[in-house]
C-alpha cells in the first residue's frame, strides 16, 4: 500500500505550475521531507517521454480526442508503474505537473471524447491510485496565454485558440466543483509569492 503523498497541479497554459512545483518541493524539503519527487505529464518516465513527443508536437488536428485519451493513458500507465508508485511506496512526496484531470478537461470535456471514455481508460491503466490533493491554478485565459508566449515556443495545445482555452478553464473549474474532496482552486493571478502562499495554505489544511 502506498505510504507517501501524491499532489497534482493542474490548470491551463501559463498558469505557473512548473514554477510552483519547484517552490512547493523546496518548502517540503525545508520542512524535513527529504524524499520529494517532482515529475510531469505527459512524461515522467522514459517510455512516457517518448509518447509525450507525439502529443505535444505536430499539427493541432493530428489526433482526435479518443486517440489522445489512449496516448495519454499509455504514457500515464508507464509513468505510474515506473515513477509514481515506486516513489509513493517508499514514502516519498510526489508532486506532478498534470495528471488525469488534464485528460478529463482537455480530451474528455473540451475535445469531446467524453468523461466515460476517460474513466474507463483510467480504470484500465491506473486502477485505484488517485491524487491525495489536486491544486488547480486558475487565471484568465489572456493572462495565461501571454505568460506561455513569454516562455518562447508553443506546443500543440498552446496553439489551439482562445475559444478552446476558455472552454478548458471552465472544464477545470467543473472538475474542481465535482471533486471538492481533493481539489482546491488556487488564484494564480497574483505574483509567484502570493500563489506559493496559497498553495502552502492548501497543503497545510490537508495535512496539519
Amino acid at each position: 500500500m502506498s505510504t507517501g503523498k501524491f499532489i497534482t497541479l493542474e490548470g491551463g497554459e501559463g498558469a505557473g505550475k512548473s514554477t510552483q512545483i519547484a517552490r512547493l518541493a523546496q518548502w517540503l524539503r525545508s520542512a524535513g521531507h527529504t524524499d520529494v519527487v517532482m515529475t510531469r505529464e505527459p512524461g515522467g518516465s522514459p517510455g512516457a517521454e517518448v509518447i509525450r513527443e507525439l502529443l505535444v508536437n505536430g499539427e493541432i488536428d493530428r489526433w482526435d480526442g479518443v486517440t489522445e485519451v489512449l496516448l495519454h493513458f499509455a504514457a500515464r500507465r508507464d509513468h505510474v508503474m515506473k515513477t509514481i508508485e515506486p516513489a509513493l511506496g517508499r514514502g516519498a512526496w510526489v508532486i506532478c505537473d498534470r495528471f488525469a484531470d488534464s485528460t478529463r478537461a482537455y480530451q474528455g470535456i473540451v475535445q469531446g471524447a467524453g468523461l466515460d471514455v476517460v474513466e474507463a481508460a483510467y480504470d484500465l491503466a491506473v486502477g485505484d491510485l488517485e491524487p491525495d490533493l489536486t491544486l488547480i491554478l486558475d487565471l484568465p485565459v489572456e493572462t495565461g496565454l501571454a505568460r506561455a508566449a513569454e516562455r518562447g515556443g508553443s506546443d500543440r495545445y498552446e496553439r489551439m485558440g482562445h475559444a478552446f482555452h476558455e472552454a478548458l478553464r471552465g472544464a477545470f473549474l467543473k472538475i474542481a466543483g465535482d471533486h471538492q474532496d481533493r481539489c482546491v482552486v488556487i488564484d494564480a493571478t497574483g505574483d509567484e509569492d502570493a500563489v506559493e502562499a496559497a498553495i502552502q495554505s492548501a497543503v497545510t489544511s490537508k495535512w496539519p
